[in-house]
């Protein structure tokens, strides 16, 4: 199995080649460290862009909405979709607003989206989703009821071409310009969580798992 995605026309970078990769490690780490997804496909009218929540195992991103939302069921009809994953984090403050520019990680990913039917199996993906966004949650809540899982509608989309393009490193202003006396610099860009937030009908003396206790004030 190779360890790069094939670059095809729909995948291609074409602008800062030097700053993309097809490696799949690479774009399922930063699939992985991201919590939305925003997915575009054409509609009849023109093209159509949500954002989702997600979940990944192996090659396959599962995404989930309501079953009677619009985007599911316009996804459900469609035969080919994209979705994107953006981590900002930084702003470069270059010399010259024309380096001026952005820190970041981004993939974008091709497929074809297919409605998950089966109960068991839209079960699983959900566990799946469940544990990307609250790992280890699954298990400390009741067990979904039959009428909820017919409610939520999962797509699976297997990843057919993908990119990764990834912004770094030092500011790269134009010779001339490091002479101007003008700072220059990263301003670090950081999702973080902070401290979890008891809910009001919390029955006395419940506490958090060490399971949840464990995403506060957590990098991603």
């Amino acid at each position: 199995m190779s360890i790069n995605y094939e670059i095809k026309k729909a995948n291609k970078v074409k602008q800062l080649r030097e700053k993309s990769t097809y490696n799949k490690k690479t774009v399922y780490s930063i699939l992985d460290a991201g919590l939305v997804a925003h997915v575009a496909f054409n509609q009849d009218d023109g093209p159509v862009v949500v954002p989702m929540i997600y979940g990944r195992k192996g090659d396959t991103i599962f995404l989930h909405g309501a079953r009677k939302a619009r985007i599911i069921r316009l996804l459900e009809k469609t035969n080919r979709a994209s979705l994107n994953v953006t981590l900002l984090d930084g702003i470069v403050f270059a010399r010259s607003t024309f380096n001026s520019s952005m820190q970041y990680r981004s993939v974008t990913v091709f497929g074809s989206p297919k409605i998950i039917l089966d109960n068991e199996k839209k079960l699983s993906a959900m566990k799946i989703i469940s544990d990307h966004t609250m790992p280890g949650r699954w298990t400390e809540v009741r067990d979904s009821h039959l009428n909820e899982v017919k409610m939520t509608g999962v797509i699976k989309l297997k990843i057919a071409d993908a990119s990764a393009k990834i912004s770094s490193g030092p500011i790269e202003d134009e010779i001339e310009d490091y002479e101007l006396r003008v700072w220059a610099g990263v301003l670090p860009i950081t999702m973080q969580t902070g401290t979890l937030q008891d809910d009001n009908h919390l029955i006395d003396n419940i506490q958090p798992s060490d399971k949840i206790k464990k995403l506060e004030n957590t990098r991603f």
